[in-house]
């Protein structure tokens, strides 16, 4: 992929990022951040792009008209399916932008339809099987019931570790929805934590604690996104584990990590019976973040041979399932 492609591809993403214009300025922050972080020293000016997207400098249909090849088109169209869906399924402004670039893409109708409803089916898993979802407009209120008994650490340190493991093997693989997974992934952790304290924890509740430290959904997808297109490890190996195991190792750390530091984050505040402030809230998760990298290293032999399992067809499934 050339760099011309891959700011094309970064535009697009960038663009389904802010297609339903309700990005609240805790994600519309982080996005702007990943943007001037993401990579230093790389010829692809992202903080620009941004600027760009923002203002409405750039078109769809330019960005659209620079992926000649039918392979990066599909893989522009499922990114930005994946960007609109990760807080949620797409609304009707994510679903008509989608379909604009559908059109600007030359993307047939049914695989399109297809891929968007695989990654509904990943964005709209409940939290706990079996759960019924509340209307999209239902106003987010989580109990306020206090934790009636002590949990079983153990047994949280095992899951939150599994969970960490898991969302390290699918940032290996090189389809877009299985990176997709990782964030209703660490909402299911979530939740499992809160209710082990006593806690019957909604999804609002759940996206405030990850955006309070800083860890936006959308925003969290679009650097997954933009550190594959960086490194060059997207549209290596189609169909095959991403451009070798080794070469994806730097998103995956940070996927087990991340997960691991919100795990660990969410034992202590339910524990605490939520009275940790903010700051204090950011200051556990970026300790538990460095912890997190470092162990990541120790259990990189269980996340390949976890990725070397995964059936990237049976997605929504797994995530269920967890």
């Amino acid at each position: 992929m050339t760099d011309h492609e891959q700011q094309a591809v970064l535009t697009l993403c960038l663009m389904a990022a802010f297609a339903d214009g309700a990005k609240d300025e805790r994600e519309r922050a982080q996005i702007k951040h990943i943007a001037q972080t993401l990579a230093p020293g790389s010829k692809l000016d992202l903080a620009g792009l941004y600027q760009d997207v923002l203002l409405g400098r750039r078109s769809l249909e330019d960005a659209a008209s620079a992926l000649g090849t039918p392979a990066l088109r599909t893989l522009a169209y499922e990114m930005a399916v994946c960007v609109c869906d990760a807080d949620g399924a797409a609304g009707p402004a994510e679903q008509a932008f989608l379909e604009r670039l559908r059109n600007a893409l030359e993307i047939g109708a049914q695989p399109a339809q297809a891929f968007s409803a695989a990654a509904a089916a990943v964005a709209d898993a409940p939290l706990l099987e079996g759960e019924v979802l509340p209307p999209a407009d239902a106003a987010a209120s989580a109990a306020q019931t206090p934790a009636r008994a002590a949990a079983d650490i153990a047994a949280l340190d095992r899951m939150i570790l599994n969970y960490s493991i898991l969302n390290g093997a699918l940032e290996l693989l090189p389809q877009s929805i299985a990176s997709m997974a990782i964030i209703p992934l660490q909402m299911k952790m979530v939740y499992r934590v809160g209710k082990s304290y006593g806690y019957e924890l909604d999804r609002g509740h759940i996206k405030d604690l990850l955006a309070t430290l800083g860890v936006g959904l959308t925003g969290q997808y679009v650097e997954q996104i933009g550190r594959k297109l960086i490194g060059g490890l997207l549209g290596k190996a189609a169909g095959g584990l991403l451009g070798g195991l080794g070469s994806a190792a730097t998103g995956s750390a940070f996927s087990f990590a991340t997960t691991y530091a919100l795990g660990a984050v969410a034992k202590q505040y339910y524990a605490a019976g939520r009275t940790i402030d903010a700051a204090g809230l950011k200051q556990v998760f970026a300790s538990m973040l460095q912890e997190g990298k470092s162990l990541q290293q120790r259990y990189a032999p269980q996340i390949e041979e976890k990725a070397r399992t995964i059936d990237v067809g049976q997605i929504a499934q797994l995530v269920r399932g967890q």
